[in-house]
């Protein structure tokens, strides 16, 4: 027994399997946390494409790519250069973490010209990481009041193939500088910014072109002697939007004018296609200037019905004609916001009357008729739903606002006027409106 015990190789110790359980579960634990990190950098870059993605203004997408930027790597400054023309100089600068005092004291050194570690990215657009700024072969200082920088980390911008521009941030905020990761994320972020660029410029000239389209569509006023009219239109604040909102105006013999006001339900060319139709048929049915208001638009309605496939427009026609006293309104609504009259001593009245139905819904009801005096130098101003509709108030609510406006500026020439109601409006800007104000002779 001694001697086979003897015979058999010695046991080597057992590894403490209580170490090594520790160790691997550290490890995995650690491999766990890298995981869970690089998803909610991923989640975060997704939030960041979407975020820049909503934005319709070209200022506002650049100043979210910096500030986004800023958060997905922890950036204390952040900054983007848009590049001129030439692709060799900045022609605007984009900064955010700056504070109000830094930003008084860099006033004064006026835009970055791209000198430096800036101009280094500039002639060689591939990713930059720098540690120590002032240390980089190219740096070139820092100017009077600048924040001394010591870490960067720069991304260029590319826009259908071309540098748009350079992405600089600096100074993570727990102290270490920019990593590899980082720079992953950043270049990541870089690309969906060129699309998004690429995307608010289409944006934007679809919206110039819808905008002209629209305004071709409108009349230019008449000559009204012994009335001064004026009118405006503006588009909807969501771009590329064609609008059925409409004016015109006509003089008629003997001193009598007509004014309309419309809006064609929906924003699309279907929408801008029937205002135009719309307006050209009652210009047609005004030549005759004996029949009233509402026979003017019950006719309008049957015709429409009768040629075309119209969608709902809801209009205000009015005539004013001379009285013994000064002027006469005649007016006839179809489901139309009321006009408001404003007189020379500022008082203010909404035409509130019996409205008929819009357009395009039954053309056998009645549209009744309403009349009233208008004084020497009285402004009545006829507009869409655009310029009172907000979600944050009645329409009531808007209705004074608009009415408080109105008087204040009352004694400003029409031009003027006009443009105040549409900069000063009280609704949310979700849709187009239109204007047109007409001013009685003075005594």
């Amino acid at each position: 027994m001694a001697g086979e015990r003897e015979g058999r190789p010695p046991r080597r110790p057992l590894p403490d399997l209580h170490l090594r359980l520790r160790s691997e579960l550290g490890r995995i634990d650690d491999q766990l946390r890298g995981l869970l990190s690089s998803m909610d950098r991923l989640q975060g870059l997704l939030d960041a494409v979407v975020a820049i993605s909503r934005e319709v203004e070209l200022p506002a997408v650049l100043r979210r790519i910096v500030t986004t930027a800023m958060d997905l790597v922890g950036a204390r400054y952040g900054a983007l250069g848009v590049l001129d023309e030439s692709g060799e100089r900045l022609e605007q600068f984009i900064s955010a973490g700056l504070s109000e005092q830094e930003r008084h004291d860099l006033a004064r050194a006026g835009l970055p010209r791209g000198l430096g570690v800036l101009g280094h990215l500039i002639r060689y657009p591939e990713p930059l990481r720098v540690d120590d700024i002032p240390a980089h072969p190219s740096s070139a200082g820092f100017p009077p009041g600048h924040p001394r920088l010591r870490t960067l980390l720069g991304v260029a911008i590319s826009v259908r193939g071309d540098i748009y521009g350079d992405l600089y941030l600096s100074e993570r905020v727990d102290g270490r500088p920019f990593d590899e990761h980082d720079e992953e994320i950043v270049v990541a972020l870089a690309g969906a910014a060129g699309i998004a660029i690429e995307n608010v410029r289409l944006f934007e000239r679809v919206r110039v072109g819808a905008e002209q389209f629209q305004r071709l569509l409108l009349p230019t006023l008449p000559d009204l002697r012994p009335f001064t009219a004026a009118a405006i239109y503006r588009p909807a604040a969501q771009p590329s939007q064609l609008g059925g909102d409409w004016y015109d105006a006509v003089r008629l013999p003997d001193n009598v004018v007509a004014v309309v006001i419309g809006d064609v339900v929906g924003h699309d060319l279907r929408a801008a296609a029937a205002m135009a139709a719309t307006r050209n048929m009652l210009r047609a049915l005004l030549v005759d200037r004996t029949s009233p208001p509402g026979a003017v638009l019950t006719q309008l309605d049957r015709v429409l019905e009768a040629v075309t496939d119209h969608p709902v427009t809801t209009t205000t026609l009015a005539r004013i004609e001379p009285d013994p006293r000064g002027w006469r309104l005649h007016w006839s609504t179809a489901g139309h916001v009321p006009p408001l009259v404003v007189t020379h001593e500022r008082r203010t009245a909404y035409l509130l009357a019996e409205p008929g139905l819009p357009l395009g819904v039954d053309t056998e009801q009645p549209r009744p008729d309403h009349s009233r005096f208008l004084p020497p130098d009285a402004t009545v101003v006829f507009f869409t739903d655009g310029l009172i509709e907000h979600p944050g108030r009645s329409i009531d609510q808007s209705l004074s606002q608009l009415a408080e406006l109105a008087a204040a500026h009352a004694s400003l020439p029409l031009p003027d006027f006009v443009r105040v109601l549409a900069d000063r409006h009280p609704s949310d800007g979700h849709d187009d409106m239109a204007i047109l104000a007409l001013r009685t002779p003075p005594v």
